[in-house]
């Protein structure tokens, strides 16, 4: 059987025959592609920044303010942690301060034996603040890399050494894991057992990788225009390799049944992509859209991952529907080649699956019930998530920035890990600085009978006696509540009470203030970007399906499912559960662009099985006119390979939460990967068929009489099987 009229076919169909006739071209084209983007990405390197500051937030009107007055305040700094057994000594550390003294751009070093508050009580720990000559965002990262090795190299058997801050944090990283190996290698064996066949399984696996190869390049190129955080390549890469191999399977899956059919490899090609390639397209445009929807968070680094993102994505589908056809010409009829011995390829559309969707029509109120039940009790602990940025205690305990973090809590107290910087003016003309000095005195007398404060420094002027600078140390770890408290106690009550009158304004800032105002600021967010992609994805389906009720269910079902999956990394990240099995040593909050992130993903990829499902009771709809049947049909068509691919999706996220160092990314990955298995499960296979069982006909409904005519129905009851 030839493929249709050229005349007469979609443009999809046009496309995959001109790839499959031209596939050396497209092939060719595709590895020159591949090869630029990764060359460009080794000759440009990248600019990764963990910078997560927004102009507009309280913190940064300190950050200006001490920009303008106190210059060397904003440049850049790392704190050099020393410990030993016995008292530090000049004679102990004197070489190490003098070596970090000659490094590249730095521009002062204050030794913890001359300067106030940087020794403990037992003089066994301190720290010496060495100061670049720019700020953060301007240090190249080889200053900072060459203090941090020159600080190295002086510990021995009796002194420890090791270096924190900013700049220490952007250039230290963990030993990459083996994640992207581990999902690749449980992806390999899902599709084995789905295909029974090693080229077929081969092809959704190469898509996946040159999407992300180019990907990998792209994230690379971006970080020279955008804020992307450092771990925007592993991001990238996990949900690359994710919707990669899934919609490469949906294509695969289809072409091998139209070959079937009798279909020659021309036709099944054009087919594939015009059907399930549609499907793909529909599928990866609401990741797209459920992505673009974080721009209304309106902050750089979120601006900066979403963007690399969707990027990758889209070379994704561009691979899924012009390479992958080419490929298919290629592989021709051999594709079920190589076939694994007793893995037989199994088509039924009246096997197991067509009686589970049977058995869950039979009783749809139950089987609704019970879902909602299971997505409800999941949910549970979401109503009590903390938003705020992980702190350098959740690196692993290998990293030198780890280590300077547990030395400082160990001497001074947790707190010295995120000290808070107070900057006050007196705007207008100078009264002198008597008047300003006895100001900020006063307030940081106050600053120091305040709960949950461990100690203030005096305040210092400016030269001309109208700025000064107090920095106060919590009790608290950075990432602790009560640290927030601290931050919201100061503005809201402790300062204005203690410059009342003075004409002095203060403001409070440092990173520890910077990370509490994000999270606030992203967490206000939330309802925005869900309501955005929510709005975006509606309209998406609704135009895909003619139908209202499709697309409402689709949102409050993925509602329900990404409710779910906030619970669960709520109740072992934060709560502690489960701590030992998923490698928690240390409970704590939600990192705040997690569940935005999580959202526009889940809420994308959710609706890949959506589209992929319900475009098939909708061709079993059209041709049938009967709602039953076209549910229990589609259920059991498309549920082998939802199945398959939401185990891959699984797969691949859940080899980030055991394999990979970052702690992110462990919550990340745990996240999509329940998310993911709880919308295969409870809502694809129980949820959706028992509603649309019970709504009938009117799954299709649309305002105006423009929803799809359903042909005359089958004689019957209207539930086979009942």
């Amino acid at each position: 059987m030839t493929a249709p009229g050229r005349g007469r076919r979609p443009a999809l169909a046009r496309l995959a025959s001109w790839c499959f006739t031209h596939r050396r071209i497209v092939l060719a084209g595709w590895l020159v592609a591949v090869a630029a983007l990764i060359s460009i990405a080794v000759t440009v390197g990248s600019s990764f920044s963990d910078n997560y500051a927004s102009p507009g937030l309280p913190s940064q009107q300190a950050q200006n303010l001490l920009a303008a007055k106190f210059p060397g305040q904003a440049d850049a700094s790392v704190d050099v942690v020393m410990q030993s057994a016995r008292p530090l000594s000049d004679a102990e550390i004197g070489g190490l301060l003098a070596a970090l003294r000659r490094q590249p751009q730095v521009s002062s070093v204050t030794s913890p034996l001359t300067a106030r508050g940087q020794l403990s009580a037992d003089g066994k720990t301190g720290f010496a603040v060495v100061t670049f000559d720019t700020t953060d965002a301007l240090l190249p990262g080889s200053a900072a890399s060459g203090v941090i090795a020159t600080a190295l190299r002086f510990a021995g058997p009796g002194l420890k050494v090791a270096v924190g801050g900013t700049p220490a944090d952007n250039v230290v990283s963990a030993a990459p894991g083996s994640s992207e190996g581990i999902g690749i290698t449980a992806a390999v064996i899902i599709m084995l057992v789905a295909f029974g066949s090693v080229v077929a399984m081969g092809l959704p696996l190469l898509i996946a990788l040159v999407g992300v190869g180019t990907g990998f390049g792209i994230v690379f190129a971006t970080s020279h225009l955008l804020t992307v955080p450092s771990f925007g390549p592993d991001l990238m890469a996990m949900i690359g390799l994710g919707v990669g191999i899934d919609y490469a399977l949906f294509i695969v899956t289809r072409y091998r049944q139209e070959l079937q059919d009798g279909h020659d490899p021309l036709a099944a090609t054009s087919i594939a992509i015009s059907t399930a390639g549609r499907s793909v397209l529909f599928a990866g445009g609401t990741v797209v859209i459920a992505l673009l929807g974080l721009l209304v968070v309106d902050m750089p680094f979120m601006d900066g991952l979403a963007a690399g993102t969707v990027l990758a994505v889209l070379m994704v589908l561009g691979a899924a529907v012009t390479l992958l056809p080419a490929l298919l010409g290629f592989a021709g009829p051999a594709i079920d080649r190589l076939r694994v011995p007793g893995l037989a390829n199994r088509r039924s559309s009246s096997g197991f699956w067509y009686r589970w969707s049977l058995g869950v029509q039979r009783r749809p109120w139950a089987c609704a019930l019970g879902a909602l039940l299971v997505l409800g009790t999941l949910a549970v602990p979401l109503l009590s998530m903390r938003l705020a940025f992980s702190d350098a205690g959740n690196e692993p305990v290998t990293l030198t920035t780890r280590q300077a973090y547990d030395m400082l809590s160990e001497g001074f107290g947790p707190g010295f890990n995120g000290p808070l910087v107070i900057a006050a003016s007196r705007p207008g003309p100078s009264s002198g600085g008597a008047a300003a000095g006895g100001a900020l005195d006063s307030l940081a007398a106050r600053v120091r009978v305040t709960a949950d404060v461990a100690s203030v420094s005096p305040p210092v002027l400016d030269q001309a006696g109208d700025a000064g600078v107090i920095v106060v140390y919590p009790r608290t770890e950075p990432q602790a509540a009560a640290t927030a408290g601290l931050v919201a106690a100061l503005r809201s009550r402790v300062i204005p009470v203690a410059l009342s009158g003075t004409g002095v304004t203060a403001y409070v800032g440092g990173e520890t203030a910077a990370g509490i105002d994000t999270a606030s600021y992203l967490g206000s967010r939330l309802p925005w970007v869900v309501g955005t992609v929510i709005l975006l994805g509606f309209i998406l389906l609704m135009v895909a399906f003619r139908s209202v009720l499709v697309p409402v269910k689709a949102a409050l079902m993925n509602l329900l499912s990404i409710g779910a999956a906030y619970g669960v990394i709520v109740a072992v990240y934060q709560w502690g559960w489960l701590s030992a099995v998923f490698g928690v040593s240390r409970p704590g909050p939600i990192d705040p662009w997690i569940p935005l992130m999580m959202f526009a993903i889940v809420f994308g990829l959710s609706m890949d099985y959506e589209v992929f499902l319900v475009s098939r009771i909708r061709e079993r709809w059209l041709a049938a006119g009967d709602n039953s049947v076209a549910v229990a049909e589609g259920v059991a068509v498309t549920a082998r390979v939802i199945t398959a691919a939401a185990a891959i999706m699984v797969c691949v996220f859940a080899s980030f939460v055991i394999n990979d160092p970052l702690h992110v990314l462990n919550v990340f990955g745990l996240g999509l990967a329940v998310a993911v298995f709880i919308d295969a499960t409870v809502v694809r296979l129980v949820l959706v068929p028992a509603v649309m069982q019970l709504l009938g006909a009117a799954n299709w409904w649309l305002p105006g009489g423009r929803g799809p005519a359903a042909p005359p129905r089958r004689t019957g009851s209207s539930c086979p099987g009942c």
